[in-house]
């Protein structure tokens, strides 16, 4: 073999091993990953923070609009404030003031003319009474249970606050109305007409940018713009004879659950769109709606037939019905600070229950005035509150 020859198979060897094993070439932007590491994790993708309504305090969690309304999670603000459920009786003009711990009836303020509903003040420190015919709002100190000077307010069945406090929103019902004033001295600021009949009841999106507002008279809804304080939609609910009651928004903001006395069930809302609702039979009368202490869970009283149905968000369906046993007229009410109870007004009974929220089992049922209403369970988790029995974020 010829030097020629033999230096011409080396170079066919080395050439044939270079190749072994491999279906490319290497080169600097394919190198082989070294053994015992893995390929890059993309980074997450950051959440970006919801733009609120201006001077609203920061969402919590995008996810969950009520994630400051977690078991005992009390503010500074309330936190020595005793426990109490105050009752207002609309046929009697007084509010009962009950003992949770004793289920007793352990004062009776007398307040103004026909008081519909307890709503405790934005800031967390007074309870508003609502005296609809009598024109006025009796405020109560939550820390002493005193009853302070009346404030005269035309017309106010109910009272939220916008979400950054700086406006009370009274409902003047028969006025045709949403009146924005002070939320400290009640000064009106800016009156809005409506055209539909009954404003009564409503709720904040996420964001707290807009509210959905429940007409009770005429079966309609209104759609609102907080920041300018003005109506921005309106439209009928598909059904005969609809009378809108409460209205809650979902965990995640998506949805708004409005209660229907005579359609018998919640209507489902995209607040956003603001299009036709759909309707989810519940029970006869239905009429309260109270968001559980987990998020996942929402009390709805069905006043005309004495149960609570209970409606699981994550779900996305109604999951049991717990009939009072001895009848009753369930209205609205609010949870324990702990949530293991529900607190509900019985409006045709002259009485209030109590049940476990765990069970729906009935642990009280107390006598108080006539026509109880609006109650409040107070003082409740959250930073600070939107109106209405107890709307807190």
């Amino acid at each position: 073999m010829n030097h020629t020859y033999r230096t011409l198979l080396a170079t066919l060897a080395l050439l044939a091993l270079a190749a072994c094993g491999t279906n490319a070439p290497k080169s600097e932007d394919h190198a082989e990953t070294p053994h015992g590491t893995q390929a890059a994790i993309p980074a997450p993708v950051k959440e970006e923070p919801v733009k609120g309504l201006p001077g609203m305090p920061p969402v919590l969690d995008p996810k969950d609009v009520y994630a400051a309304d977690r078991p005992n999670k009390l503010s500074p603000v309330v936190k020595d404030f005793p426990s109490r459920v105050y009752v207002p009786n609309s046929e009697s003009d007084t509010v009962s003031v009950i003992d949770p711990k004793t289920y007793e009836v352990i004062e009776t303020i007398p307040v103004g003319r026909q008081p519909q509903h307890v709503v405790p003040s934005w800031d967390l420190k007074t309870l508003w009474v609502n005296n609809n015919r009598g024109h006025t709002l009796t405020p109560i100190d939550p820390k002493t249970g005193k009853a302070g000077r009346e404030v005269e307010v035309h017309d106010p069945y109910n009272l939220y606050f916008t979400p950054n406090g700086k406006y009370a929103v009274v409902m003047a019902s028969l006025d045709r109305e949403l009146v924005f004033r002070d939320p400290h001295t009640m000064k009106r600021i800016k009156t809005e007409p409506v055209t539909c009949y009954g404003v009564n009841h409503a709720d904040f999106s996420l964001d707290g940018r807009y509210f959905i507002v429940s007409c009770e008279f005429s079966g309609e809804l209104l759609k609102v713009d907080t920041e300018k304080m003005k109506v921005v939609g309106r439209q009928k609910l598909p059904f005969d004879g609809a009378m809108p009651q409460d209205v809650k928004v979902s965990p995640d903001g998506k949805r708004f659950y409005i209660a229907d006395m005579m359609a018998d069930g919640m209507w489902v809302l995209d607040g956003d769109k603001f299009g036709t609702p759909t309707l989810l039979p519940t029970g006869k009368g239905c009429h309260g709606l109270y968001v559980g202490r987990d998020s996942r869970e929402m009390y709805v009283s069905n006043r005309g037939e004495g149960t609570v149905s209970v409606f699981d968000f994550t779900k996305n369906a109604l999951t049991k019905k717990w009939q009072l046993p001895d009848g009753g007229s369930p209205d609205m009410g609010g949870v324990s600070a702990d949530g293991r109870v529900l607190w509900l007004s019985g409006r045709y009974d002259s009485e209030v229950y109590a049940l476990d929220t765990r069970t729906g089992a009935e642990l009280a049922r107390i006598p108080v005035g006539e026509g109880p209403h609006g109650l409040a369970v107070y003082p409740q988790p959250g930073r600070y509150s939107l109106g209405h029995t107890g709307i807190f974020r």
